[in-house]
């Protein structure tokens, strides 16, 4: 089956990037391996799963990619261009040639990194939200997918654009049904709609992805494969240790603590929660 938004990056694009393939769909966005005509490499292109008929709301987008593409840290996937191609708002990354925090975990046992990696792995995911946090910047979408792995370091992909796609046009997303950031690794005051977010919101993503990498599955996960996102509100989930037994106490009580209920029983901030994780790694820790 052709792939029309393909086709439309082609024509729209010509003579500044050459799509090549698609890379893969996601709800958000699809994505294209492409040639940088001007500075000959290879980059990712996303092209947004909304169309924007309101050249307003696509003004609206750009904006605020030129914004986000002043980020400059080494665990932040670099963000080069963004534009219209005629109605679909897309922007463009660096191209890597890794592997996702999610393809990690496939394939490692019982979809478990070993204690190590996964904490250095959130250490380096902590500085990046850090960095970005420090400039008023949130991430709101932390999932195992957005995780880039290069030469064993992290890199965050997709920050900030949650935001741009909300300022794009909200009708634009409910008409499309395109759903902003992912409810299985959201914070409970990001499934309440709360527009008032702070850094804690993405410390609570955070701790969904610590807990996913040291016990094989996102926090709340129900008997049917479901995350019970309803459960947020009101406890914290199981402990780690119940299904390891080379989790510490220190890394329990750390990831209990990101992911409690109420933002202010929360770690301020993303670092504060990585250094808890790293406080003490012996086994009675």
């Amino acid at each position: 089956m052709k792939d029309l938004v393909f086709e439309q990056l082609r024509v729209a694009l010509i003579g500044r990037y050459v799509p090549e393939r698609v890379l893969g769909h996601g709800a958000m966005a699809s994505v294209y391996l492409a040639y940088d005509v001007k500075h000959d490499r290879k980059v990712a292109i996303k092209a947004l799963r909304v169309h924007l008929d309101d050249p307003a709301a696509g003004e609206r987008f750009v904006r605020e990619i030129k914004y986000l593409a002043h980020l400059q840290h080494p665990h932040i996937l670099p963000l080069f261009d963004s534009g219209d191609a005629l109605g679909i708002p897309y922007y463009v990354t660096s191209y890597v040639d890794g592997e996702t925090l999610r393809r990690r975990m496939q394939l490692a046992p019982d979809k478990r990194l070993a204690v190590g990696d996964a904490t250095r792995i959130a250490r380096e995911v902590a500085d990046a939200l850090d960095y970005a946090h420090a400039r008023n910047i949130l991430h709101r979408d932390i999932k195992p997918e957005n995780i880039l792995l290069l030469d064993e370091h992290a890199l965050v992909a997709d920050f900030g654009i949650a935001r741009a796609i909300q300022l794009a046009g909200e009708q634009a997303l409910t008409d499309t049904g395109v759903a902003i950031g992912t409810p299985a690794y959201m914070s409970p005051e990001q499934l309440a709609a709360d527009r008032d977010l702070d850094a804690r919101s993405d410390v609570y993503g955070l701790g969904c992805l610590v807990y996913e990498m040291l016990a094989g599955v996102p926090p709340f996960m129900g008997v049917r494969g479901v995350v019970d996102n309803a459960r947020k509100f009101t406890s914290v989930p199981e402990f780690i240790s119940a299904a390891r037994d080379d989790v510490t106490v220190q890394i329990e009580k750390a990831t209990r603590c990101a992911l409690a209920c109420d933002p202010k029983d929360r770690f301020a901030s993303a670092g504060a929660f990585a250094a808890a994780l790293d406080r003490r790694v012996g086994k009675d820790g």
